[in-house]
């Protein structure tokens, strides 16, 4: 099949990684993997575009690119990724009505609680049509699908796990002990943390982890934290951290993706609390990497995380929970091996892409008439 793959949240070749865009990169590297000719479509990010006119002007030049493609070029189908209010598809409803191309949303999201405003009015609008107008919708999320039941038919809509190249985000004994080394940390538990360090819900969660850690240190628990990511707060970040464990955390700036196999082995514990988080990639990278977890049990994180097997989720916000949970794991060192071991055998056993997107291909071809590898 050659397949269109647009994604209006953040496209494709945005510079700040994030996992919406591994996602992303994960459909179309598993696609390309089976033998699909991928092309893109856009760069215009669609986050708050209806309240951006300066915008409209290179989304209208993107369209009539786009067509032009599909008249030079024509795809068997139209694959957007990720389309809610925020940042709705305009873009792929327009092209696939004009071209009479098939159109497919991968994670579509469906609320009725921005209607209720002016400022999100216009996106509920415009993400409701996107959504009614695609022939079939996946999702990887099973909120998101009782959700979107409430818009769309059950038989255009289907649920696929969550997943990652299980391969890439293996131990790795040597990493472990040259960053060990380098980090100076010795034998003492090393409980890791990874996120960027913008604004807003991801610098709350690294420095709700540095809190929890300092808490848990002052108490007499030999640990040491260490955080991979870089962005706006990291001086902040840096501040908070020795004051609340001098000497005993370690930041790393950005590790690629295709490093941080490396960083989660060197540790013992991944914890991030995840604040609304959707997903997380992390969960399930440093859990394939065989990390036992603590985070909040919120948003979409126990679909990822196994409760009390392979992570300990707690209440979202409850200082005392997420201290017990992470010093329990901290303190035991056989309970966090052997949960460890059940993370990395769990993400391989349901959390494989190439598992869990066979369906996505095959229903992809049926709506493609056929057309196969």
């Amino acid at each position: 099949m050659r397949i269109t793959l647009y994604a209006p949240f953040k496209p494709l070749d945005h510079p700040r990684p994030s996992g919406d865009l591994a996602i992303a990169h994960g459909i179309r590297t598993y696609l390309e993997g089976r033998g699909h000719v991928v092309q893109g479509a856009g760069g215009t990010r669609m986050r708050w575009i209806y309240w951006r006119p300066w915008n409209w002007v290179p989304l209208l030049v993107e369209c009539r690119r786009a067509l032009q493609e599909q008249r030079f070029r024509p795809a068997h189908l139209w694959l957007t990724y990720h389309t809610y209010y925020k940042a709705p598809d305009l873009l792929g409803p327009v092209v696939c009505r004009r071209s009479g191309l098939p159109y497919v949303i991968f994670q579509g999201i469906f609320s009725t609680k921005p209607r209720r405003r002016l400022k999100t009015l216009p996106g509920y609008l415009l993400n409701r049509l996107a959504l009614t107008t695609a022939c079939h919708i996946f999702t990887n999320r099973i909120e998101d699908w009782v959700n979107l039941k409430r818009l769309v038919p059950s038989h255009r809509l289907t649920y696929i796990r969550p997943g990652i190249v299980p391969a890439m985000f293996a131990f790795d004994a040597g990493a472990r002990e040259a960053l060990r080394r380098e980090w100076a940390v010795g034998d003492a538990p090393v409980v890791l943390s990874a996120a960027m360090f913008r604004p807003g819900v991801k610098s709350r969660g690294l420095a709700w982890v540095i809190r929890s850690c300092g808490r848990l240190y002052r108490a007499g628990l030999p640990l040491f934290l260490v955080i991979a990511g870089d962005g706006r707060e990291r001086e902040n970040l840096m501040r908070l951290g020795e004051r609340h464990l001098p000497g005993r955390i370690r930041f790393t700036g950005k590790i690629p993706r295709e490093g941080m196999h490396r960083f989660y082995s060197a540790g013992d514990i991944f914890a991030f609390p995840g604040i609304r988080e959707s997903l997380g990639m992390v969960y399930l990278e440093s859990q394939s990497c065989g990390l036992p977890v603590v985070a909040f049990d919120n948003g979409g994180i126990a679909e990822v995380v196994a409760r009390g097997e392979t992570g300990l989720l707690t209440p979202p916000f409850d200082g005392p929970a997420f201290d017990l949970a992470l010093s329990g794991l901290i303190l035991e060192a056989e309970r966090r091996g052997d949960m460890g071991e059940i993370a990395r055998k769990h993400v391989r056993r349901r959390h494989d892409i190439e598992k869990n997107y066979s369906l996505m291909e095959e229903i992809l071809s049926d709506i493609a008439g056929g057309v196969r590898r």
